[in-house]
């Protein structure tokens, strides 16, 4: 299956727009589920630690940065868990004070996970997506 893509425009300049939207400690603002998140380094081969409230438990992922370059693109693959993501971020210039964000989400499942991505986890994620972008749009453009 293709991966699921969501994008939007922002009223904000590139550069803006990724440094946030590739901010683990920001994920919580914007994406729905998300606990918290952190990076531990800014290069790639760094992991990628995010937490979600999974039916009433927070339950981490962890993820390797797989690709860094800003103020364009940006990757993770998940690589723990029944249910590992890989997550593609791109962020285009429209000018001087806008940009386009497109981020590509797919799922890998591992033991049960091989039952619940196609069953469930690729139908929330597709319903979640752009309301997480619209609530990125939001959020940056809310920034002073």
């Amino acid at each position: 299956m293709p991966p699921i893509v969501a994008t939007a425009e922002v009223g904000r300049p590139a550069a803006d727009v990724f440094a946030y939207t590739t901010d683990p400690t920001r994920f919580a603002e914007w994406q729905a589920g998300v606990v918290s998140g952190h990076l531990d380094g800014h290069e790639v081969g760094a992991r990628c630690v995010t937490v979600r409230r999974i039916g009433g438990a927070e339950r981490p992922s962890t993820s390797t940065l797989v690709r860094l370059e800003p103020p364009r693109a940006w990757a993770v693959r998940g690589i723990d868990g029944p249910i590992r993501a890989t997550v593609d971020v791109t962020v285009e210039p429209l000018g001087a004070d806008r940009s386009t964000v497109a981020i590509a989400v797919d799922f890998t499942g591992h033991g049960i996970g091989k039952l619940l991505v196609p069953l469930l986890v690729r139908r929330e994620a597709r319903k979640e997506m752009p309301a997480n972008l619209a609530r990125l749009k939001e959020r940056l453009e809310s920034l002073s």
